[in-house]
């Protein structure tokens, strides 16, 4: 059994790579930028090719830097930049777009309309959000409409979504040789595709944007006992490292802080500046903007949820 621990952070602007002891320790860090995309204004992409071939470079550098082996990792866990959306070929890996990015604010008319009927809160009580540019479901949406390769693929079964998280363990366990396909809990409540409570994809809301639920990964725990898969050649790593942890950006920083107990909260400064509020095992709505989400989830036990308030 490895000694270490690799944490692999899929950033908006870079993508880390932390080796730690058993301690907690930091034996080694490495970190490479990846390419903003502005097409247009208020369009944001990145190409999500070079985030896994940054991501593969990170690793192998971190444990270059570190002395170590890929065979001396326990495990490797992720935290990624959230609601940010992949559309993938499953039997090839090519993306059929770029990953529209969280900040992106193309899919404006598509929320607009989404909200016409209902207005922006039709979806609140089941996902705790709001109608918004910056959630996935909606960006889903923009590619299959305007993308006609991968609109065919999704009706065919053969195409992927996955936020950055998604996309990454798809690679690191085989790609299109058997990669799990997977999100946690934490990245499933950013895409206005998640019902808070039964913590699945919500029927009513996927026909409403008319997503094929078979483009969809399975819901998997934050913290999980049961690797997701094992790392593949394909990652450039030289062992087999269960891949079985995943939580969003800040709610990685929230269980980070140690926020485990309710009326806990954090604060973070990045990108955006973000506000975790840990609520216990009930989603508590908000009467005043901030959103409801999952915190994090550990197998076996009840989801934690939190209000988040971001700048």
């Amino acid at each position: 059994m490895g000694q270490y621990i690799g944490a692999l952070d899929l950033g908006t602007t870079s993508n880390r790579f932390i080796i730690f002891d058993h301690d907690g320790h930091i034996m080694s860090i490495a970190q490479k930028e990846h390419e903003q995309i502005f097409p247009k204004p208020g369009w944001v992409e990145h190409n999500p090719m070079e985030i896994w071939k940054n991501a593969k470079d990170v690793m192998q550098d971190a444990i270059r830097k570190a002395g170590v082996s890929g065979r001396d990792l326990a495990a490797i866990g992720i935290t990624n930049q959230r609601e940010t959306t992949v559309v993938w070929d499953k039997t090839n890996g090519r993306p059929f777009y770029n990953a529209i990015v969280w900040q992106c604010t193309r899919t404006d008319g598509i929320c607009r309309r989404l909200a016409q009927a209902e207005g922006q809160d039709r979806f609140r009580k089941k996902t705790g959000l709001p109608i918004s540019t910056y959630f996935s479901g909606p960006k889903i949406r923009w590619i299959l409409d305007h993308i006609t390769e991968a609109h065919s693929a999704a009706l065919a079964g053969n195409a992927l979504f996955g936020t950055i998280e998604s996309w990454l363990i798809w690679w690191l366990t085989g790609g299109p040789d058997g990669g799990a396909h997977v999100t946690d809990v934490t990245n499933a409540s950013r895409t206005l595709l998640l019902n808070l409570t039964t913590l699945k994809w919500d029927d009513d809301i996927l026909q409403a944007l008319e997503i094929p639920k078979q483009i969809l990964p399975k819901i998997v725990p934050s913290v999980d006992s049961e690797p997701w898969g094992f790392t593949s050649a394909k990652s450039g790593l030289d062992a087999a490292i269960p891949v079985c942890g995943a939580l969003g950006d800040q709610q990685a920083a929230l269980v980070g802080q140690a926020c485990f107990d309710k009326g806990e909260a954090k604060n973070t400064y990045g990108t955006g500046c973000f506000l975790l509020l840990n609520t216990g095992h009930t989603p508590v709505t908000s009467h005043h903007g901030l959103l409801t989400t999952v915190g994090y989830q550990v197998r076996g036990e009840k989801p934690v949820y939190c209000l988040e308030g971001s700048v």
